[in-house]
């Protein structure tokens, strides 16, 4: 039972983990397009 316990809060340690990761890499995709979308603005102009 105490393994069960102990594998149950791991795996929920990952997953929080794991979204802390997908959200940082969300906001590096979200500005990497802004960038390129200021660009493309600018050679527009």
């Amino acid at each position: 039972m105490r393994n069960l316990i102990l594998l149950a809060v791991l795996a929920a340690s990952m997953a929080t983990a794991a979204c802390n990761t997908v959200s940082g890499a969300g906001k590096d995709v979200k500005s990497a397009g802004e960038a390129v979308t200021s660009t493309a603005e600018d050679a527009k102009r």
